[in-house]
């Protein structure tokens, strides 16, 4: 690597690791009480999962302007504008628990979102200036320094609620306190980001624009596998995890069982994502994405089998901590291959395609995991995902799994 583009790549590494640390604990403390908040200012409990939707919906509508403003302008711009209007909803959170308006809190809620779609496409971002045999080292460490500030951000729910009687504010707007801070701190991270130069660009990138995103996309089985092994890796992951504390709570699993739980899940997620990063460099993006469509096959399958006997906290544990793996090796293995696979004068516009599809995939299961978990249970909720599995896997299987082209 030249020795430009080598110290492009370092500094623009740490900035967006910084930038996923705050921001990680700036969503994790803020999502702690939204749920609580929604309840609060709405009086209704059927509202409560409102706020986490909103968010949901709002790093999904601003995934595709964010990626054409990359595109166009620069990743800086576009992850200096997320960052931004995630602050902006923080601040607006704050003031509509102050006035006590319900519809602000959702506004807000929706902007909170920005961080989540800035953390998304930091890690196509972390790839820019990576050689072809560490994109996906490259990617995975950004990944897991969001894992710093996911454990400590619900660990901060507390002392926020500190600062916000301190500030004479609701106790449950401390924790947005924090937040503002978290994503101030992001925002100052990514200006820190450098592009490279033209001499240093990927050659590649002087190749002429041929037919839209879709086309781009179609005319490579191995993009297209890339593409739903992230975006339904993610709907399976978020479905599975946003009940499972709903089945353990009505089997008499306490609070503090789901806590570890749910603890070992996010460990799952991002804990581990060097090693997937390191073996999908080292072997190929086809075969980590195969054996993380086996991890989510085993983690439904301790589902299920919970779902139709007697549930057991270690049982579901391993469960959520296998799912978290194989959302990892899907995420850094399929986002590796549509970096590799599109050309670039499409490769922003097909990432934010993923990252839209991610967000608004989950948000629909997450909505229909609550009628089928009343009506059929946690095993209708297992079988959910191995439905969305198989179509996953059917694209992969008809790619070859990828191995013609990423080896």
């Amino acid at each position: 690597m030249p020795a430009q583009s080598h110290s492009v790549f370092r500094r623009n590494q740490w900035a967006l690791s910084l930038a996923q640390l705050f921001s990680g604990i700036g969503i994790a403390t803020g999502f702690a009480v939204g749920g609580i908040l929604a309840e609060r200012l709405t009086g209704r409990t059927e509202l409560a999962g409102f706020a986490q939707t909103a968010s949901i919906l709002g790093a999904g509508l601003l995934a595709v302007p964010l990626a054409k403003l990359a595109e166009r302008r620069s990743r800086r711009l576009a992850l200096a504008s997320a960052y931004a209007i995630a602050l902006c909803g923080a601040i607006l959170i704050v003031s509509a628990i102050l006035l006590g308006i319900d519809i602000a809190f959702f506004i807000g809620m929706g902007c909170f979102g920005a961080a989540t779609a800035a953390g998304l496409q930091g890690r196509y971002a972390a790839t820019d200036a990576a050689p072809d045999h560490l994109k996906g080292s490259a990617m995975s460490v950004v990944i897991w320094a969001t894992t710093i500030g996911s454990v400590i951000g619900p660990n901060l729910s507390g002392p926020g609620a500190g600062i916000g009687r301190a500030l004479g504010l609701d106790p449950l707007a401390g924790p947005f306190v924090i937040a503002i801070a978290g994503f101030g701190l992001a925002l100052l991270s990514v200006l820190f980001l450098r592009r490279l130069t033209p001499a240093t660009r990927d050659s590649s990138s002087t190749s002429p624009r041929r037919g839209g995103t879709w086309q781009a996309i179609r005319r490579s089985p191995s993009a297209l596998m890339g593409l739903l092994s992230v975006v339904t890796g993610h709907m399976i992951m978020v479905a599975t995890m946003v009940m499972t504390p709903l089945h353990m709570d009505h089997h008499g699993l306490g609070l503090e069982l789901i806590g570890i739980t749910i603890g070992g899940h996010i460990l799952g997620m991002y804990g581990l994502s060097p090693v997937f990063g390191y073996l999908t460099d080292k072997y190929s993006a086809g075969r980590v994405i195969l054996g993380g469509h086996a991890l989510f096959a085993l983690s439904l399958v301790l589902g299920l089998i919970d779902a139709l006997g007697e549930s057991s906290f270690l049982r579901l544990s391993v469960a959520l901590f296998v799912l978290g793996l194989g959302w990892s090796a899907c995420l850094i293995a399929g986002s590796t291959l549509l970096t590799k696979e599109i050309d670039p004068t499409h490769r922003m516009s097909v990432q934010g395609l993923s990252d839209a599809g991610m967000n608004f995939g989950a948000a629909a299961l997450a909505a229909l995991s609550g009628p089928l978990l009343a009506i059929g249970g946690f095993a209708a909720i297992t079988l959910m995902g191995f439905v969305v599995l198989a179509v996953a896997v059917i694209a992969s299987i008809r790619a070859g799994y990828g191995t013609a082209h990423t080896t």
